[in-house]
């Protein structure tokens, strides 16, 4: 009897040895941390799943906390909130924008003049997870609030499954419009001509489609001045992309859940997956999807050669015959800002864009600056070679990586000199 706590022991780590590990690319360094992570973000989103396909809030929602820390025991990216001991002159505060809930920080007094930079954060999560009140999403707002003078706000809107497509860009639309005011810019004493937009995945999604239709907007006195948009997903046609293809089965974005994210976020019945792996909803069939529509997605001419690499698109000739005109939201550019016409991109305010090789949205970036720069617009783009979706969040010990220290530098510097 003596043996059985033993081998339960060995069970159980050989259990959570085959939980936690999946094979990574050469060039992701400190692989296991990411692992580790990764195995975090999983467990996140099956509590979070489970809670909502049951219904079971009262018994789920005390779990959360716990799922955070599998993570948040190493780190505190995923707890509830990062703590004013992270940057602890700036001051928050949660209150609501046009109704919409928003946490606001404030720089410490001083710094490099009356008026302040401005930037308005939308945090990232699928649609359908975080908070701006997260760790992770949390620690980079307070550091851009401190570090560039900034008055931040990063805005609470609704998640899946609650809330749908249009619903999370029309609140963060009305609460960009509420933050633009005169009046609330004199208030926060913000620089009207020093107003940023930024974002990371969904988030950078949000931010690209705020940033479109406040620059044509004629009755907006005060826009952005500049984008930034931080691995951004941008389309819903193409889910066969070199680097939807070669990334499929990197932590923490792997490719089907993607899809799932789209899906869910626009509505469409989850059954659907393999039909859009297999880019069926995107067929030539779709009289709806014009040939111009189609050359704003086409990495084929969108992509330099180097991370074209050896892929072939995938265009299919038949298939879901119907499903556009059933869900406009696959053409509609509040969802997928790629899909914005050079009329619409050449208003908009010059942009910051971070790829990482190892990410499934790296083309998607990638073709957005692209077609910004054919419109005219001022674009960098920071593309690191290391990096990985979500690696901006891995800044703190001991779950720090040194290409996500890196990426916040170089992105906080970029709004320095730019903003």
């Amino acid at each position: 009897m003596r043996l059985l706590p033993a081998v339960v022991a060995v069970f159980l780590a050989v259990g959570v040895a085959y939980y936690v590990y999946v094979p990574m690319p050469d060039g992701i360094k400190e692989p296991w941390k990411l692992m580790l992570a990764d195995a975090g973000f999983r467990t996140i989103m099956q509590v979070t799943s489970l809670k909502n396909r049951l219904g079971l809030d009262y018994y789920i929602n005390p779990l959360l906390p716990y799922a955070e820390g599998f993570v948040g025991m190493v780190s505190r990216l995923l707890s509830s909130e990062s703590g004013g001991g992270a940057v602890p002159g700036v001051k928050v505060s949660d209150v609501t924008f046009a109704g919409i809930p928003v946490r606001v920080y404030e720089p410490p007094a001083g710094g490099e003049g009356h008026l302040r930079r401005g930037v308005m954060y939308f945090h990232g999560g699928g649609w359908a997870f975080g908070s701006a009140k997260m760790g992770m999403h949390d620690v980079i707002t307070r550091m851009i609030s401190d570090e560039l003078n900034a008055v931040v706000v990063s805005v609470d809107y609704r998640l899946y499954p609650e809330v749908l497509f249009p619903v999370p860009y029309l609140e963060c639309l009305a609460a960009a419009k509420h933050f633009l005011t005169r009046e609330v810019l004199a208030k926060y004493a913000i620089d009207p001509e020093r107003v940023a937009v930024s974002g990371d995945s969904a988030g950078g999604n949000l931010a690209a489609a705020v940033a479109q239709e406040i620059s044509t907007d004629d009755d907006a006195s005060v826009k952005f001045s500049v984008q930034a948009l931080i691995y951004p997903v941008l389309q819903a046609l193409d889910f066969n992309t070199p680097s939807y293809l070669q990334n499929k089965d990197v932590p923490v974005l792997y490719r089907p859940l993607m899809v799932r994210l789209w899906l869910q976020y626009l509505g469409i019945d989850l059954s659907l997956m393999p039909q859009f792996l297999a880019n069926n909803h995107s067929s030539l069939e779709q009289s709806l999807i014009t040939p111009e529509l189609r050359s704003r997605v086409d990495w084929t001419s969108l992509l330099p050669p180097k991370h074209r690499k050896n892929y072939e698109p995938l265009v299919v000739e038949k298939g879901l015959r119907g499903l556009v005109k059933e869900r406009p939201g696959l053409l509609d550019v509040r969802a997928a800002p790629l899909l914005a016409g050079p009329e619409v991109l050449a208003k908009c305010p010059r942009a910051y864009v971070i790829t990482c090789e190892y990410d499934v949205l790296k083309d998607d970036g990638l073709m957005y600056t692209r077609r910004l720069q054919d419109a005219g617009v001022a674009v960098t783009n920071d593309h690191y070679e290391d990096g990985f979706h979500g690696c901006l969040g891995f800044i703190t010990w001991p779950m720090d990586f040194d290409v996500g220290r890196r990426a916040v530098r170089g992105y906080l510097n970029w709004l320095h000199n730019n903003l």
